[in-house]
Parts: structure tokens; C-alpha cells; sequence
């Protein structure tokens, strides 16, 4: 006798909505269009990976190892004095909580990525688009399940920041298919895989550590794939079209770092500073007056100057997107935020990594 299954107990509670209407494009041409694309569809098929498989999830966290080799937002805040001159205790209250509410906003991100890399599959024109947006929604989908998963390790899952929330609300109701991978692809995807690399090239926690190395892979194909079609996209696009995406991804990369909107990650993360007992102010100061030893330790480790500036921007620039009207909005933005400590972005040395999977995993840029 069979029996019908019941639902589980449980039900989802923690729920929010947000309308993502757009259209469903049909292609009847399955022979390929951009072969560059193709090429990534295949290469991502080969890559999966298995989080209960690969990863050894037995052992705990190293309390001491984590907090020795804490970053933020891609400075290496443990190599300066000021965070040496930082009580034992501190040291781990503050790299704890700012890891987690970092993991967290990692984990929040990737199911925004999930839903709209499954949106792609529909809203894009092209067959292979389409093809590589279904393997990345299988990979989002395994982010989500392994970040959640070590952040049950670490402390308990953050809500997400109001500016990250706002994005990838954005990116998930736009019905043009440019603004929604420029949004996703190229300054969420581009803002985590510099993210992921930093993280794994400082910390000394293993699980963490092997975690973010197959986590990166996977999105420095999610990048790759925004370059490579955008590539092709861009140079068939009006001036008004073309400047539309720009608007969208600087409005994208403006609600994650400006903190004017008091929305954005980083005014969180100091939040919690804030809470164990350090002055954000203070502490920004402190940071700014040793500039010079966190400039010498990003040029020894590849690293660039965070990750709008060091990877997004390069990214926009090869795919078409950064006219000087664009750049001057970007360079207004981080005079507000960071006192002009860094120059002009027209100044920058960075251009995007040819190899960005290596780059990833912490070859310097060629």
C-alpha cells in the first residue's frame, strides 16, 4: 500500500517578497551564437563540486587562527598597529561579528544570485546565455547551502544591509536583461569574488579557507560571463542605452560603499565595531594615518584598493561601460567617503585580470 507524502512540519517563516515581472524569450536557434559563451557553459559543467562531499566539515573553528588574520572589505586591518594595540578579546568580538554579518551578506547575496540567474535563463536572447545561466543557478544555489552552513559554525545568520537588499531588489525587478546582468554579473558578482579572494588569501581558517577557494572559482565564471556577453551586447547599444547601464551599475556599486545613503556595508560593519567598544571615527582615522602600510601590504599580496575600485571599475571599463561622465560620479562618491586617500580612479593602475580564475585564487594580475 502506497501512502501519499506529507508536507514537512516546518513551513517557511522568514519570507519577503518583491515583484520581478519580465518577459520570456523563445529561441528557435540552438546552433551556437557566441562561442565564447558556450565555451564557459562547458567548462562550468565540468567544475562542479559537492560541499558534503568535498568540504570536511568536522572540525571547529580556531578562535585564535580566525582572528590573526582578519580583513575588511579588502584592507588588511590585522597587519596595523591599531588593530595590534586591540585587546585579545576585542580583536575576536570585533573579527567574529564583522565576519558573520560579512558571510551573512555573502549568504543573502547568493540566493539573490540564484533568483536571478534562473531570471537570466529566460530573460536573455541567446541560446548560449541561456545554457550558462542554468549551471550558475546550480552554482548560487551550492553558495548559498555552504555559507550558510559555516556561518551555524561561526554565530548566527545577520540580516541582510539595508543597501545590498535594495540592489539586488532592484537587479530582481528591472525587466531589461543588460541592467539585470550588469547589476548581478558584473558589481554583486565582481564586488564578492574580490571579496572571497581577500578573505582566503588573510585568513588561516582551513574550512574557511578551502570554502572560499571553490566558492571563487565559481564566480570568477559568474564575471567572466558578464564580460564576455556584455562584450558582444555594448558595441550594438545607443549612446542613451549605453549610459542608462552605467547609471544602473554606478547606482548598484554606490548603495555598497556610499555611506552618505546610510545604507551600506561598511557603515554596518562599523556599526559593530561601534558595539564592542572601538569609535568608528577613530578607527578610520587610525587606518587613514597608516595608509602607506596598508598600500605596501596590498601590493605584496596582488590586492587592489577594495573591491569597486580594484575589480568593478576595471570591469566596466573593458566591457565599454565607464565614459568620463561615469567616472567623475564614481570620483565624487569616494572623495565623500574616503577624504581623496586614494586619487582619481582615472589614475588607477588596475586593469581587469586576464586569468580572472587565477587572479582569484591569488596570482597577481598580468
Amino acid at each position: 500500500m502506497t501512502t501519499t507524502p506529507s508536507l514537512p512540519d516546518r513551513q517557511p517563516v522568514e519570507t519577503e517578497t518583491v515583484k520581478a515581472a519580465l518577459e520570456a524569450i523563445y529561441n528557435w536557434n540552438y546552433e551556437s551564437e557566441i562561442d565564447q559563451l558556450r565555451s564557459l557553459y562547458a567548462n562550468a559543467l565540468d567544475r562542479q563540486w559537492v560541499a558534503v562531499r568535498d568540504l570536511d566539515w568536522e572540525p571547529e573553528i580556531d578562535r585564535e587562527a580566525f582572528s590573526r588574520s582578519f580583513t575588511m572589505g579588502g584592507i588588511p586591518v590585522n597587519e596595523t598597529e591599531f588593530w595590534k594595540s586591540l585587546a585579545p578579546d576585542t580583536q575576536w568580538e570585533v573579527s567574529r561579528n564583522t565576519a558573520t554579518f560579512m558571510l551573512s551578506n555573502f549568504l543573502h547575496g547568493e540566493q539573490g544570485a540564484m533568483m536571478v540567474a534562473s531570471q537570466l535563463v529566460n530573460a536573455v536572447p541567446h541560446m548560449d546565455g541561456k545554457f550558462y545561466a542554468s549551471p550558475q543557478t546550480m552554482d548560487e544555489a551550492r553558495h548559498v547551502e555552504v555559507f550558510a552552513a559555516y556561518i551555524e559554525k561561526l554565530g548566527e545568520v545577520q540580516p541582510i544591509a539595508p543597501g545590498l537588499k535594495k540592489l539586488l531588489d532592484g537587479v530582481l525587478s528591472t525587466n531589461n536583461w543588460h541592467l539585470k546582468l550588469v547589476g548581478m554579473n558584473v558589481v554583486t558578482e565582481g564586488l564578492a569574488l574580490y571579496s572571497f579572494r581577500d578573505m582566503r588569501m588573510q585568513t588561516e581558517e582551513p574550512l574557511l579557507k578551502e570554502l572560499l577557494r571553490f566558492v571563487a572559482q565559481d564566480e570568477a565564471r559568474h564575471t567572466g560571463y558578464g564580460v564576455r556577453y556584455l562584450s558582444q551586447i555594448v558595441p550594438t547599444l545607443s549612446e542613451q542605452e549605453i549610459a542608462e547601464i552605467e547609471d544602473f551599475a554606478f547606482e548598484a556599486a554606490r548603495l555598497l560603499i556610499d555611506s552618505r545613503a546610510g545604507l551600506s556595508l561598511r557603515e554596518t560593519a562599523l556599526g559593530i565595531w561601534a558595539q564592542a567598544g572601538i569609535d568608528p571615527a577613530d578607527a578610520m582615522a587610525a587606518l587613514t594615518r597608516e595608509r602607506e602600510l596598508i598600500r605596501t601590504s596590498l601590493e605584496r599580496s596582488g590586492g587592489r584598493t577594495g573591491p569597486i575600485r580594484g575589480l568593478v571599475v576595471p570591469t566596466l571599463k573593458a566591457i565599454g561601460l565607464f565614459s568620463d561622465r561615469i567616472c567623475g560620479h564614481f570620483d565624487e562618491m569616494f572623495e565623500a567617503n574616503f577624504q581623496g586617500a586614494f586619487g582619481s580612479i582615472a589614475d588607477d593602475p588596475f586593469d581587469l585580470p586576464k586569468d580572472l580564475e587565477a587572479w582569484a585564487l591569488g596570482a597577481p594580475a598580468e
